[in-house]
C-alpha cells in the first residue's frame, strides 16, 4: 500500500487539487513570460526606425534638397540673364570705313558744314557774266559768296577753287569743287594777300553743279 493509498479519501481528493492547482499556476507563469517578453520586443524602438527619422519628435524625414538653380539678374533691358555668364562682345571701332557723308551727298560732313566760308568767284573766261553765273550756282547749293568780279591778271587753264592752306579754306575748297566739278589748289602768289575766303577763279570749262553721286 503506497502512501496516497493509506490516506483516507477527503485527504487524497485535497491533494490531487492542489496538485492541480499547482499544475494550472506553473502553466500560468509560463504563459505569462511568454507574452510578458514580447511586450518588451514590441514596445522597444527598432535602430532603423529611429536612424531614418530626420527631425527630433521622430516625425517624417524632409525631402533632399534639389540641386540649386542658377542665379538670375534682369538687365536693363528687361531680358535674364545668367550670373557669370560672359557679357557679349561689344562690337569694336570698324577698321577703313567710309567716312560720313553731309546732306549733299557723297561729301563728309565737315565738308559740308564749312559752307560758311566766304566763296569769291571771279570770271578769266571768255564768256560775259560767267562769274555771275557760277555764283548763283553756288548760292542755290548753299554756299556764301560774298564777292564776284573778274580775274584779268593772266591765264588760268582750268576752272579752280583756290584756298590758303592751314584755315577752313581748303575744307571748303575741297567740298565745293566736288560739288562742282572744279580743281582744287593752295592760293598761288599772285592772289595769296588777297580777302580771305575761297577764291574761285572760273573759265570755259565751268559747267556749273555735277550730278551728286556722279
Amino acid at each position: 500500500m503506497n502512501f496516497l493509498q493509506s490516506l483516507s479519501r477527503p485527504m487524497r481528493l485535497a491533494g490531487v487539487a492542489l496538485i492541480g492547482i499547482a499544475v494550472i499556476a506553473g502553466v500560468i507563469g509560463v504563459v505569462t513570460a511568454v507574452s510578458g517578453g514580447g511586450s518588451e520586443q514590441t514596445a522597444a524602438p527598432s535602430p532603423s526606425s529611429s536612424a531614418s527619422s530626420g527631425t527630433p519628435g521622430g516625425g517624417s524625414p524632409t525631402e533632399s534638397p534639389s540641386a540649386p538653380s542658377p542665379t538670375t539678374t534682369t538687365p536693363a533691358s528687361g531680358a535674364p540673364s545668367t550670373t557669370g555668364a560672359p557679357p557679349p562682345a561689344s562690337p569694336g571701332p570698324q577698321q577703313g570705313g567710309a567716312p560720313t557723308t553731309g546732306p549733299d551727298g557723297g561729301v563728309p560732313a565737315d565738308q559740308a558744314a564749312a559752307k560758311w566760308v566766304p566763296v569769291r568767284v571771279y570770271n578769266n573766261s571768255t564768256v560775259k557774266g560767267l562769274a555771275a553765273r557760277a555764283s548763283d550756282d553756288f548760292r542755290a547749293d548753299g554756299w556764301n559768296v560774298a564777292e564776284t568780279a573778274n580775274y584779268p591778271y593772266g591765264v588760268i587753264p582750268t576752272t579752280t577753287a583756290y584756298y590758303t592752306p592751314g584755315t577752313d579754306e581748303e575744307t571748303a575748297a575741297r567740298a565745293l569743287a566736288a560739288d562742282f566739278g572744279m580743281k582744287v589748289e593752295p592760293r598761288f602768289e599772285g592772289i595769296q594777300n588777297s580777302s580771305a575766303g575761297v577764291i574761285v577763279i572760273v573759265t570755259n570749262d565751268y559747267r556749273g553743279l555735277q550730278s551728286k553721286g556722279s
